[in-house]
Formats: structure tokens, C-alpha cells, sequence
């Protein structure tokens, strides 16, 4: 089984961190994913509770048998993404664990912990992010193990919404997640 672990903040997961999981696996590159939200000790900037960007990720994935939620970095200390893919690997020790995430995080990859281990030793579905350059970014990276998928998708980023939330634009959001973002009154 080939299992995506999709780790980020996810404030607020969107639509299209749920279309960018299903057509992975729709388009065979995956089995299945497990969305990872970044536990508290993240230094990010207006990083909601970890508790909200779980909950809103379990609604988000509520209808789908292929998409789950784990909230291994929310019981752990700081964790770096090598300890996070570790950690799936044991548990999924015969399958194939691949790490989702965008061109963005690629051309930051060489200021990771452990970078060269996690390109030596996992499977990478790097999606490209608005006018990024992959030619330019897979120059600076040798690494056979890293997979472009040939997929579609739109803009859309958590800092687009959580800016237009407070004027009621809600178009990228799924329908539960909007009603869980007004019912706790985060983003306001």
C-alpha cells in the first residue's frame, strides 16, 4: 500500500488540500493519506489551536474512507518531518510511506533537520505552487525519490482565507468548516 503523509499547519484546511489528497489517490499515486497538523509548539504566526485545525480536518475528511487525520504531532514535543515520517513507517512498516507537499516547501527542503535522510529514504509527491519554477528547484536537489504528479490545482491558501474570513468569504472552505469556524469564533 502506498500511504501520502500530508503534515502541515492546515489554518484552516481548504478545499484543495482535500481535492490535491483525493486526486492522488483517484490518479493511483497513493492508497490512502493521513493529514498530520503541526502540534502548538510551531512557531508560525496566527497558528490557531491545534485542537481547531484537528477537529476542522476531521470534518473535512469525515465522508472519505481514504483520508484520515492523525494527531501524532499534537501529543509530541517539537517534531521535525524525519521523526513524523519515522513514526508512519513504523506503524506501516510493509507499505510505502510518501511525504505530500508543495514546490514551496521543496526550495526550503535543505533547511530541514535530517533533510538528506528524508530524501533518502521516502518517496516525495511534490506539488507545485503558484508560478514556482520545478526545473529550477529539482536543480539544487539530487534526489531520485522525488515524484512530480501530474495534477491540477488552484491557488488557494490558508493565508487567502484566514484574511478574507472577516468578510464573510467562505468559497474554499468546506461547508462543516465554516460552520465549526463561526460556531468557535476563530479567525475574528
Amino acid at each position: 500500500m502506498k500511504i501520502g503523509i500530508f503534515g502541515g499547519c492546515f489554518n484552516p484546511p481548504h478545499k484543495m488540500h482535500k481535492k490535491m489528497a483525493e486526486e492522488l489517490i483517484e490518479k493511483q499515486y497513493l492508497d490512502k493519506v493521513i493529514y498530520v497538523p503541526t502540534g502548538n509548539k510551531y512557531n508560525k504566526p496566527y497558528l490557531i489551536d491545534s485542537k481547531h485545525r484537528y477537529n476542522m480536518l476531521k470534518l473535512m475528511t469525515k465522508d472519505n474512507k481514504n483520508l484520515f487525520v492523525s494527531d501524532y504531532e499534537l501529543k509530541t514535543n517539537l517534531t521535525y518531518t524525519y521523526q513524523t515520517l519515522d513514526y508512519f513507517k513504523n506503524i506501516y512498516f510493509k507499505d510505502e510511506i510518501y511525504f505530500i507537499c508543495g514546490s514551496d516547501n521543496l526550495k526550503e527542503i535543505k533547511t530541514w533537520k535530517n533533510y538528506e535522510y528524508i530524501l533518502d529514504n521516502f518517496k516525495l509527491l511534490v506539488v507545485k505552487r503558484n508560478s514556482d519554477n520545478l526545473d529550477d528547484i529539482l536543480k539544487n536537489i539530487n534526489s531520485s525519490n522525488i515524484i512530480i504528479p501530474n495534477i491540477k490545482l488552484s491557488n488557494i491558501s490558508s493565508t487567502y482565507i484566514r484574511n478574507n474570513i472577516k468578510k464573510n468569504i467562505f468559497d474554499d472552505l468546506d461547508k462543516n468548516i465554516v460552520k465549526y469556524i463561526k460556531n468557535e469564533k476563530i479567525y475574528y
